[in-house]
């Protein structure tokens, strides 16, 4: 018996593939397509973010706006005096 089984050549090597063999592949693909997607996409996001903040520091105009911006969601000027500095902001006066 023992025989038997080791000389058995299995079930695949009769010619006869499962009908599920195509999709192991496509996966593998998808797979490292995701991943190497991903990876792309936390650099740029990573890289964009590092330029928008060396920008906006550069620019004390986006400073000023973004300064205005944190003290009236931080509720310590009412929407009437932030509209009234923006504009003055915008004027340059």
């Amino acid at each position: 018996m023992l025989t038997t089984l080791a000389t058995h050549p299995g079930p695949w090597h009769d010619g006869g593939a499962p009908g599920y063999w195509p999709v192991f592949p496509i996966m593998f693909g998808l797979f490292w397509l995701a991943v190497i997607g991903t990876g792309f996409y936390l650099i740029r996001r990573r890289t964009a973010a590092h330029a928008a903040s060396a920008a906006a520091a550069s620019d004390p105009m986006a400073k000023a706006q973004s300064l205005l911006a944190e003290r009236f969601a931080r509720g310590e000027i009412d929407e009437d005096e932030y509209l009234m500095r923006q504009s003055t902001l915008r004027n340059g006066g």
